[in-house]
């Protein structure tokens, strides 16, 4: 058993809380500091699933937050009421991790580890760098493989360029990027939930950008903080959260 404090000040000191971003929710969502919890789960997401199955007095270390913006209704049938709902009758706790996370771990994971870009700096939210030019079609099958999309099966894109010599790479919805950050010609932002708008900004810049996923850029989440979290002898359960998008 350990206390939410203590493994609180412990998530604050690998990946300080006051990193995120002004629009951010991350740290204490739900319960209270001073709870002694009996088991620690760790999962992108909390869900209604999620929270059907855990035990009661535990902490739930999540990415995203279970609640983004000041809601006026609580309603015990909509998000996130219904699953705050469970976790209150549990007395449990949770804990977020999303911006700050993703500045000091999710972005270096993601760039490195999965797609395998070696080099990369801080740019912003954004990790970039400049790579050996690579046809942009094989860029994209490239990265789908390493990411275990099917070859058959589209990513959205937007080609600007036939060679792409630099990278910038942002888990989750990373497209503001492109508004913060000069991207130069030849340049691919890759990141997730690209918009329409971004995509006409992206061409009238000549950058290309390729939409991995949220969900696909983020899903790693949970077996980097349960490695994390046995370096300093806390046994967590993973918990899947599924992508909540079908392709069909």
């Amino acid at each position: 058993m350990h206390n939410v404090s203590e493994i609180y000040e412990f998530l604050n000191s690998i990946s300080p809380f006051e990193l995120q971003e002004k629009w951010d929710n991350s740290g204490l969502n739900l319960g209270d500091k001073n709870q002694i919890c009996q088991e620690i789960y760790v999962c992108l997401e909390a869900t209604a699933q999620i929270a059907d199955t855990i035990a009661p007095q535990s902490l739930i270390i999540t990415h995203h937050p279970l609640f983004f913006k000041p809601i006026k209704t609580f309603y015990y049938d909509d998000y996130p009421a219904n699953i705050a709902k469970i976790l209150i009758e549990k007395n449990c706790s949770l804990i977020a991790l999303h911006t700050n996370f993703d500045t000091t771990h999710l972005n270096a994971y993601f760039a490195k580890d999965v797609l395998g870009f070696v080099g990369l700096k801080a740019d912003g939210i954004a990790l970039s760098g400049a790579i050996e030019a690579i046809d942009f079609r094989l860029l994209v099958e490239n990265i789908k493989q390493k990411l275990a999309i099917p070859s058959h099966n589209p990513i959205k894109c937007v080609q600007s360029s036939d060679k792409i010599d630099f990278v910038s790479v942002v888990c989750g919805a990373g497209a503001s990027h492109l508004y913060e950050n000069p991207l130069g010609k030849n340049a691919c932002l890759i990141t997730g939930d690209i918009k329409y708008h971004d995509g006409m900004i992206a061409k009238s810049r000549d950058i290309s950008l390729i939409d991995v996923g949220h969900y696909q850029s983020e899903r790693f989440f949970s077996q980097i903080m349960e490695s994390i979290l046995k370096t300093k002898g806390y046994q967590a359960i993973i918990k899947d959260s599924k992508n909540p998008f079908a392709y069909l």
